[in-house]
């Protein structure tokens, strides 16, 4: 039996996954480890790599190849995968990342085997762009030993956690029906297990997290209406989930995303249907006057009539300056 089981969770990534998975074939442990690999139907020939290496490895490295695409930007493909899993602990990995540290998954295991009270454990890692902005590390010298939910709730999103640098105790037997709707996996699952225990952390820098076009962070669309009508479901839904001890924190996260949404697509030049959304921001958020002011020329007040108060403004700048 696997003591780990780690978990590459992969869509139509054939330029990285060997790396990821060759990271993974390089761990040092003095325990079993298995690697499932769990393929959301990709179509560029990702499949046929992971195949190949289930040949060339069998019984260690096992596809976990969907029939169909499951949805929600990999969530359904993690939990199926995560089904087949063996393993006391799990490590979950992007198929776009890469680990550094031949002992990671040693260091990790080691970690949750000397302290009980963690429900998971996660490290340091480094960001890298496509595109060709610096690299850099994730977190700073100011981290915890451990953290708890308290450190992971807020009135904006906070995330410090890089997907490839966790490893989890298996311990939840079925994941509930709200977590299945999210389209971002990391957060509420984070919040799932922070419920069961302390969250570990070791300072070492031990993977890669990638930021390319076909990377799950880039289908975080900030300007349509669906995505952020799925980040208010999924904020809801984590308030219920923590009894509301976080209510007023999570209220005023849920209200930026209404704020957002009067600017998606889908919004952003329909005034009367803003009406609503603001509403409901001003209901959560509690706004003073400066910030509904603000939020008001902003969202509800048209093009044309932005342009007549600068100039109102401008005109009465010079007359008092005169």
């Amino acid at each position: 039996m696997p003591k780990v089981s780690v978990l590459i969770i992969t869509y139509n990534q054939h330029k990285f996954i060997r790396k990821a998975i060759d990271s993974v074939l390089a761990q040092q442990t003095t325990f079993p480890i298995e690697i499932l690999v769990g393929d959301d139907f990709s179509s560029d020939g990702t499949r046929e790599i992971i195949q190949e290496y289930e040949r060339q490895y069998p019984g260690l490295v096992k596809g976990v190849l969907h029939p169909h695409n499951m949805g929600k930007n990999g969530g359904i493909n993690f939990l199926e995968t995560l089904k087949r899993a063996e393993g006391e602990y799990y490590a979950l990995i992007d198929g776009d990342d890469y680990l550094t540290d031949s002992l990671k998954l040693q260091k990790q295991a080691d970690q949750l085997d000397a302290h009980p009270d963690y429900s998971m454990v996660f490290h340091n890692a480094l960001i890298t762009y496509e595109d060709g902005s610096p690299s850099h590390v994730l977190n700073g010298d100011d981290m915890k030993p451990f953290y708890t939910v308290e450190d992971l709730v807020g009135e904006e999103e906070i995330w410090f956690m890089a997907t490839s640098s966790t490893m989890y105790r298996n311990t939840i037997s079925e994941y509930p029906t709200w977590f299945r709707e999210s389209v971002s996996g990391d957060i509420p699952r984070i919040i799932l297990k922070a419920k069961m225990g302390n969250i570990g952390y070791i300072a070492d820098v031990m993977s890669v997290y990638r930021k390319n076009s076909n990377g799950t962070s880039f289908s975080d669309k900030y300007d349509d209406a669906v995505f952020l009508k799925n980040r208010i479901d999924m904020y809801s839904s984590i308030n219920r989930e923590l009894d509301f001890k976080f209510d007023g924190l999570l209220k005023k996260n849920i209200a930026r995303y209404y704020r957002m949404m009067m600017n998606s697509h889908q919004y952003r030049r329909s005034y009367l249907k803003k009406l609503r959304l603001m509403a409901n921001y001003y209901s959560l958020a509690k706004p003073g006057w400066s910030d509904l002011k603000s939020a008001i020329y902003d969202h509800l007040t048209p093009p044309v009539l932005q342009r007549a108060y600068g100039l109102l403004t401008i005109g009465l700048h010079r007359i008092l300056n005169n």
